[in-house]
């Protein structure tokens, strides 16, 4: 998406618009590895504020840092995804963040969530909030208001939704 200016322009914006409406009030913006660092790095410039990444795990050598970017202890902070499925690497980007500066993490946003069972369960043990901008129901419901899905094919992205794991397999 990031290729296409008209869409990316929209997302950032309505990255900022919902940091605004919630009256988040973030000191830096940090982006997942790697699909969420350029979001994060537009959303940061739209604010005016820091910017950092966070990996997957930490660096080998050196001084081992998973987060990479100037931000001062117990920074309120917000974290940039693009897709949130199972939340795993949100939560473990915010966790690395806690640990790292003793940041306040005030939430993840992304542009898209499944709202999967398992990530609201992940979301919840982990006191974290998940801020999508769009979520599989309102994307199902306006497919559906188009008519650019079938009932059967409502039917398969529903039984997705139910367990992915044991609809990857039956295929």
């Amino acid at each position: 998406m990031t290729s296409f200016v008209e869409a990316r322009n929209e997302i950032v914006e309505g990255f900022v618009n919902k940091i605004q409406e919630l009256d988040l009030k973030p000191e830096a913006i940090g982006g997942t590895a790697t699909a969420g660092i350029s979001w994060a790095a537009f959303v940061a410039q739209r604010l005016n504020l820091p910017m950092f990444y966070v990996r997957p795990k930490p660096k080998g050598h050196g001084a081992g840092k998973q987060v990479e970017g100037v931000v001062p202890e117990n920074s309120k902070i917000l974290i940039v995804e693009d897709l949130i499925s199972t939340g795993g690497s949100s939560i473990k980007s915010a966790e690395a963040c806690q640990r790292e500066f003793n940041a306040d993490v005030l939430g993840i946003m992304a542009i898209f969530t499944y709202e999967l069972a398992l990530a609201e369960k992940n979301f919840a043990e982990s006191g974290l909030k998940a801020y999508p901008l769009a979520t599989f129901p309102e994307l199902l419901n306006e497919m559906k208001s188009r008519g650019d899905i079938s009932e059967a094919e409502e039917r398969i992205v529903l039984k997705f939704r139910e367990d992915p794991k044991a609809w990857g397999e039956s295929l």
